[in-house]
Parts: C-alpha cells; structure tokens; sequence
C-alpha cells in the first residue's frame, strides 16, 4: 500500500508498504481516505533540526489528523462501513490503511464531506484547551496566532458571548479569516504594535484572557504583556526544544494564572474531539471552514511545504488518496 515518511530534514518520501497484518482482539482495520497537516507535524517533526540518526521516521510519520472508512473490525462498536476519524499509532497516518483500537476511533456521521469532518480533529484539541477560560459571557479575549487552532479558539469564543475576541497573527490573509469567522478585531503584528492596539482597543484595560496558540517561543511573553492584573493565560503552544523566555516579574507582579493545555497528555486523549464531533452535528461549530486547500496525497512534500511557508493563503490542507 502507498505510504509516505520524512526521510530529511524537509524532505518526504513516497513508498510502498505491506498492508497491516492480522487483526488483534478488539482492533479495528480502517481505509484512511482523507489526511490534514497539523502545526506540530511541521515545526516539532517536518521542519526541525534532528539528529541524522533520527531518519527516516517510520512509514506514515509524522501524521495524526486522519479520516477514513472502516473495512475489518473485531470490535462489535464498529462496523465495516463506519466512517471514523483515526488517532493513528506512532503519529504515522501518511499511509492507506491505519489498524487502531476503539479508544482512538472517533465515530462520523454519513453525510458531509470527510475533508471537513477531518478538522474536527485539530479543532477538538482546541476545545479542549478552551474548557479551561470558563465563562466567557462578557468577557475581553485575545488569541495569539490565527492559524487553524487560533481559527478555533475565535469561533468558540464568539459562540460563548465574549464581549471582545481580538485575533493577533503576522498573516494578513489570517487576519481577515479570523474576522469572518466572528472576531470583534483583528491585529496583524507585522506591520502594527500589538501592546499599543491592544491597549486602544480595551480602554487601556488589556484582556481578561489571552490565548497562545502562536507556536512561538516569544508567544507567552507577549501574552503576559496583553493579559489585565489577575487575568489567565492559556497556553496551547508546543515549540521546539530550548528555552521560553518571559518577563517573569511582569507575571509574578499581574499574579496571572497560566494553564498549560495538552489533550495528548490527558486520560482521555480523544474525549473533546468526539464532543465537537457532536457540536458539528448540531451546527454549533463548524471546523470545516477551515480548510482552505484540497490536495491528492502524492502531492504530501508540496502541501507539507505549503503550510511551512504559509503559501496561497492556507490554513487547512485536506489530501486524498
């Protein structure tokens, strides 16, 4: 079956694979149809520095927003036929078949187009995160970075009645994204001084919440600058391997509460995403905006480069097999 890996530094591989042995008790054998790049693929796998001990990754990696079709199960829960989206084993979902037990399986609906229904993946992880802000109703927000993450925590927080949601990104195409998808302002750091328009545009109050989902290592220390006395930082960023630095008397001095919000680190690793699985359903949400790309997997290495360097306004890539 065909699969894909990094093999360098910023270089994928095409190859072909044996199909997933026998199944296990309790697992489940599903076609993955439909893959999406995540941030953390980029700059923590794709993009980064590794010793050269470290390639090639193993087949499929890295990759872990995927979708697909259930074709062999011996887990009565699920079908063959089940659409599902798939937390795959080693983060290697770059291949055409995925063998996964039940607790990373997350049931789909049969209408609507799986290249939508793959965000939820990503989106559910932001959900997560969001958990931690508490009630918005009110309230003044600030998200740091407008990608598909930061995109999410903006419709989650316009949903919950915040009285300001400010989007902060270096993209200008990010910026008019976040303002369509329900934020009150939007800051494009390139060419603006966020603390200065941040400051216009509270009253000189600042924000009760501030979000960090820049995937900077500068992300914290701007959101300890933009966040009022008393006021709480979520932190959802993961960077690369060093040191994060911050005006630590700055924080000490505002007493500010900081929640660091990993969903991969939790007991229950797939519990927000199935939520926003429902929250979809209903049309509360629709993480499906997101994508702004769709691309045929033998394309991986264009789109893996296309997020990197922000290219042809993308946010989200969908790519088929």
């Amino acid at each position: 079956m065909q699969a894909a890996r990094v093999v360098a530094r910023r270089k994928i591989e095409l190859l072909d694979v044996p199909e997933p042995g026998p199944l296990d008790e309790n697992e489940v054998r599903v076609k993955l149809e439909v893959l999406s790049i995540c941030g953390s693929d980029i700059y923590l796998e794709y993009d980064a520095e590794l010793p050269e001990e470290d390639y090639p990754f193993v087949p499929g990696a890295p990759m872990h927003e995927c979708a697909g079709v259930v074709v062999e199960s011996r887990d009565a829960d699920y079908a063959e036929g089940q659409r599902v989206i798939v937390i795959p084993r080693d983060v290697a979902g770059m291949q055409e078949q995925a063998v996964q037990t039940a607790d990373r399986l997350i049931k789909l609906p049969e209408w609507g187009d799986l290249s939508e229904w793959v965000m939820c993946q990503h989106s559910g992880t932001a959900l997560y995160s969001a958990k931690h802000w508490g009630n918005l109703m009110g309230k003044k927000i600030a998200i740091i970075g407008q990608g598909g993450i930061g995109l999410t925590f903006t419709m989650i927080a316009e949903r919950q009645g915040a009285q300001q949601v400010v989007g902060i990104d270096l993209e200008e195409y990010r910026c008019r994204k976040a303002m369509e998808l329900g934020a009150t302002y939007a800051i494009n750091a390139t060419n603006e001084n966020v603390q200065e328009a941040a400051t216009e545009i509270t009253g000189g109050n600042l924000f009760d919440v501030v979000v960090d989902a820049s995937g900077n290592r500068e992300g914290l220390g701007i959101a300890v600058g933009l966040v009022r006395d008393e006021g709480q930082i979520v932190s959802f960023s993961l960077v690369d391997p060093g040191k994060v630095m911050f005006d630590h008397r700055a924080w000490m001095g505002k007493n500010i509460q900081i929640n660091a919000t990993v969903i991969a680190a939790t007991d229950e690793p797939v519990k927000e995403i199935r939520e926003i699985v429902a929250l979809k359903e209903r049309g509360w949400i629709d993480p499906g905006v997101l994508k702004s790309h769709d691309m045929n997997f033998t394309e991986v290495q264009e789109a893996f480069e296309m997020y990197r360097l922000r290219e042809d306004g993308v946010i989200k890539i969908a790519m088929s097999f």
